[in-house]
């Protein structure tokens, strides 16, 4: 495993049930705060509700992105609306953060999510020092993964060179497009939602702990 990740210099990681568990059910939180935003916007009841919600994500990649295409709804707002969770179910994770502290190179948080929330789960994990930056949904135009767009901003805006990049992520098919451009892919497969597509061609490594694989390859 180390001769396949000795020349990468830069670690990116996504956020949402990667740097922390599915099983800590923060997602569920935003999830079902989603729900009611747009049964509220668009007057319906819950079930259907969570059913136009998840056609958005499968659709476009997040709720918010069906939402802006199809109703030019403010993303600042959503956002700001779905992100005002409660933290109290993230731990602190020192073995995570020395971990990461041990990679060497670069290491980027890459996520649909925006930089206020991610500060607030960084900081709850331990984490807040780890980073070089985080690249956002803003910095992507609002344009979010598994566009292409975003993969490509990404690099352009951090200057990498996707042959010596990682990519860290719990949505399996958020990796096809980094591996599309040549990122080594790391599926964190500990239970969150994915798509009904059951092709992993895309997937170099798999893992049910994220902080367990960082110290296996690293000791």
């Amino acid at each position: 495993m180390l001769a396949r990740l000795a020349p990468i210099r830069n670690w990116i990681f996504d956020l949402d049930n990667t740097l922390y568990p599915a099983s800590a059910r923060l997602f569920d939180q935003i999830d079902v705060k989603m729900g009611a935003y747009i049964a509220e916007k668009f007057d319906v009841d819950l079930v259907e509700a969570r059913r136009i919600q998840k056609g958005y994500f499968y659709d476009h990649g997040t709720t918010l992105a069906g939402l802006m295409a199809e109703h030019d709804v403010d993303p600042h707002a959503f956002l700001e609306y779905v992100h005002d969770v409660e933290m109290d179910v993230l731990e602190h994770n020192a073995p995570l953060a020395a971990a990461i502290a041990k990679l060497p190179g670069r290491k980027i948080v890459f996520t649909n999510a925006d930089t206020p929330y991610a500060s607030r789960v960084l900081d709850r994990l331990g984490l807040g020092e780890s980073f070089e930056a985080v690249h956002d949904i803003h910095a992507m135009d609002l344009r979010p993964k598994p566009q292409a767009s975003a993969y490509a901003g990404l690099c352009a805006a951090f200057d990498l060179d996707p042959a010596q990049s990682l990519f860290v992520e719990d949505m399996a098919r958020n990796l096809a497009p980094a591996k599309a451009i040549g990122m080594t892919t790391v599926w964190v497969d500990n239970g969150s939602e994915q798509s009904a597509d059951a092709d992993r061609s895309y997937v170099d490594f798999v893992t049910h702990d994220l902080t367990a694989w960082l110290h296996e390859i690293w000791g």
